[in-house]
């Protein structure tokens, strides 16, 4: 679809991008001729990822360490790209979620969602953003949210509410930014089957079998489907697009809403072995991290 080099000379940072959606995308930026930054809060497993990368497709990946709850730690991050160039894109992928009755979240919590999701995306957003500004340089921001930043989904609060921040931080700074030629939109994708959103999100179902049951077009989407639509979105196949949320999810949330209400049949013990697989699998990763 896309000529292999595409991208040649520009400089992405995809935060996430260790594995999953954010892994995916960086991959496809390579393949089509762009240095790709990648960062993380586990920096060992970015570092992973860009040999990982390397290896398969040559180019240049570059990771890092940061949390991107931490402001100044953001910055400093983009202060260390810029020193090598500036970016000429950004991709906003990491995120946090997990499935819960409102009633049982704790402050923490509805925190460990909406810092990462909503604190850590603008941090990001606007280091880049205002040395975008302050160079007189064109910039393209995409941004992950998901298909209820339009109707919203009970059980995932925190990420309902955080994912429409986002939304409409995409919508304010279109508008606001568009004069100095920097794009803000959103990919919002239905469901893409990932280790993590299936052990936090999903815990003991089949990867992808309730969408394929429920989807109008009866499939989950493929990685191969997001790889295109973000590069697309960069690309300046189109410029004009600026401020919108994409939906990519076969139509599911115009038929089903695309949220997790079909959760409230769940009993209260569905909810205890949910709690507790999650916990389990926090755990898990806290002792991976060392």
């Amino acid at each position: 679809m896309f000529n292999d080099q595409l991208l040649a000379g520009r400089r992405i940072l995809v935060t996430g991008g260790g594995t999953g959606l954010g892994k995916a995308m960086a991959a496809k930026f390579l393949q089509l001729g762009a240095e790709v930054h990648i960062c993380g809060r586990r920096k060992i497993v970015c570092d992973e990822t860009a040999t990982e990368l390397m290896d398969l497709h040559g180019g240049r990946v570059i990771s890092h360490g940061v949390d991107i709850r931490n402001a100044i730690a953001v910055d400093e991050m983009i202060e260390q790209i810029w020193t090598g160039g500036p970016l000429t894109d950004l991709i906003n992928n990491a995120a946090g979620n997990f499935i819960s009755r409102s009633e049982d979240l704790s402050p923490r919590g509805f925190d460990a969602v909406a810092n990462i999701v909503m604190h850590g995306t603008f941090y990001v957003t606007h280091a880049v953003g205002r040395r975008w500004i302050a160079a007189k340089q064109r910039g393209n921001v995409v941004s992950i949210t998901v298909t209820w930043v339009r109707n919203g989904s009970p059980y995932v609060v925190p990420s309902a509410m955080s994912k429409s921040a986002i939304h409409a931080m995409t919508m304010s700074l279109a508008v606001e930014w568009g004069k100095y030629g920097i794009r803000l939109n959103t990919i919002a994708p239905g469901e893409i089957p990932t280790e993590g959103m299936s052990k936090r999100i999903k815990p003991g179902d089949e990867a992808g079998a309730r969408t394929k049951a429920m989807n109008p077009m009866g499939r989950v989407g493929t990685m191969e489907e997001l790889q295109n639509l973000a590069v697309f979105l960069i690309s300046g196949g189109c410029d004009w697009i600026n401020g919108e949320t994409i939906a990519m999810d076969g139509a599911q949330g115009l038929a089903m809403g695309g949220n997790f209400y079909q959760l409230r049949d769940w009993s209260n013990d569905d909810w205890n072995k949910a709690r507790e697989s999650i916990k389990a699998q926090n755990e898990k990763d806290r002792v991976s991290r060392g």
